[in-house]
This record gives C-alpha cells, structure tokens and sequence, in this order.
C-alpha cells in the first residue's frame, strides 16, 4: 500500500474524529455525507490514516475461472508433454475431461507462464562505412525502370541503368530495353571503357541481388555464374554484393535515381500529353 497521503485520506481522517467525538449524526450533517458513507469507513479505520485509502476494486475470483483441479491437470499434462502444440495439448486435456476452449487454455498458460520466453535479438550494429581512396576504388551500379508517362512510344520500355564512382561522384548512364543480365553485362563493359577515357581504372562493382547481375536467391541457377558476372571476371573487376534488402548500402545511386525522379520523370513538364 503506498504511504502518501492524498486529500481525500485526510478528509476521510477529518471525517472519523469528528464522527467518533460528536456521533454520527451530526457528522453526517456538518460533512453532507450519508450514514452508510460514514459507517463504511468507520469499519475500515484502525485508526491510522493509511487504512482509509481507497483499495483496489478488481475482484479476486471470477465464477468461471479454472479450477484448481484443471489447472493441476494442465501442469501435469504440460510437464509430461514440454514439446506439444496448444491445440494438441487442448484435444489430449479434452480427452481426460477439460472442457474449455483453446483460447481459454492460451489464456491461462501464458499467465502460468508455461511458454517459452522468446529469445531476444541481437541488434544489429551496421560497419561504418569504408571512404574511398581514389577514384575506381567502387563503383555503384544500380537499374531503374524509366515511367512509360515519360516514352512516347505507348509499345517502347526502357530501363535506365546508372554506374557512378563513390570517390569523384562521376555519374555514367545507359538505357536499355530490358532489364536481364545480357544488358547488364553490355553496361558493364561501356561504363569501364567510359570511366578508362576519363583516366579511371574500375577496379570494383557493387549492385544489389538482382537477377540481372547475380544468380545469389535462384533455387535452380544458384551455382551458375550470370553473363555479368563472368563478363566482371573477364575484366578483372572485383564484384561486390550489398547486404540483402538494404538498399541505403548502394545509397549514392539509390539518390542519384532519386534525383532523377524528381527533376526529370517526375517533373510537370515531362508528363504533359
């Protein structure tokens, strides 16, 4: 029971001595409360201030709740059976006389505390990322689908693939009309002799998980290296996965295409008719 006194204590104090020293009648009427009021609380006093505090209403059984043989047999049936389902555990208590629902079984054994506490996750605590050295170092290449709003050929797709360098921020572009590992590979080879004639030697490429660069997630092709890939051992090029479904780890071309959108694809005047 707390040990501060509220308002409500102290009037009820006030209340009891003055009851106790004039009767009850005349502290009903200096008080304006009623006899039962008054001798509800006189059978709580103890003459202390503390026993006039207001304790809890909730009710300290239920007319339905388990009895204690049902919650003996459950203990019982749960400690013979550790590794049984709910419902299995239900039909096997039901068959030995228990009549509840499951949802009343859940309900008691999750306040008997009979599950398993779930095992708390390790947070993840991602690197800090690596700077680049000089330019060539890592190169992003990511693919982006070009809105048909924005291609005056109603039967024409076109897919914009991007490659930009993490140390100089020099940005290469190509559109192609698929998106599969045969044009990846095709860019794979213009962004190099681009980023040559600009005196950059590409040393390493990252791309997300997709099957237009890697065979990483397919149950049947996992083993086969892409034309991508193979195109990137060709050249000597290291290639880099990013942690799957984290695309802020290719974040600079993720903005770049960002940016793209909001400028040019997106842009009022691009979809005017």
């Amino acid at each position: 029971m707390s040990k501060s006194i509220t308002q409500d204590m102290a009037y009820r104090q006030s209340l009891m001595k003055y009851a106790e020293k004039y009767g009850v009648s005349r502290a009903s009427r200096k008080y304006n409360k009623s006899w039962s009021y008054i001798y509800f609380w006189r059978a709580r006093w103890d003459g202390s201030i503390q026993s006039l505090a207001c304790q809890s209403r909730r009710p300290h059984g239920h007319p339905k709740q388990h009895t204690k043989a049902e919650l003996k047999l459950i203990r019982d049936m749960r400690h013979r059976n550790p590794q049984l389902g709910l419902v299995e555990l239900w039909y096997r208590l039901k068959q030995r006389g228990y009549t509840r629902r499951p949802e009343s079984l859940f309900r008691v054994m999750r306040k008997l505390g009979m599950f398993p506490q779930e095992k708390k996750k390790k947070a993840y605590t991602p690197k800090s990322y690596q700077q680049m050295a000089h330019p060539g170092e890592r190169i992003q290449v990511d693919v982006k689908t070009v809105p048909r709003r924005c291609i005056t050929d109603p039967e024409l797709r076109l897919f914009q693939y991007t490659a930009i360098d993490e140390f100089s921020r020099l940005r290469f572009l190509a559109a192609y009309p698929e998106q599969s590992t045969y044009s990846s590979a095709d860019f794979l080879e213009r962004l190099v002799k681009w980023y040559a004639r600009k005196g950059i030697q590409v040393e390493c490429v990252q791309t997300d998980n997709g099957f237009e660069f890697t065979n990483r997630f397919s149950n049947s092709k996992r083993d086969i290296l892409t034309l991508f890939e193979k195109t990137a051992a060709e050249l000597g090029i290291q290639h880099k996965l990013i942690r799957p479904y984290i695309p802020r780890h290719n974040g600079k071309v993720e903005r770049s295409h960002r940016e793209d959108s909001e400028t040019f694809l997106l842009c009022p005047l691009f979809l005017l008719p």
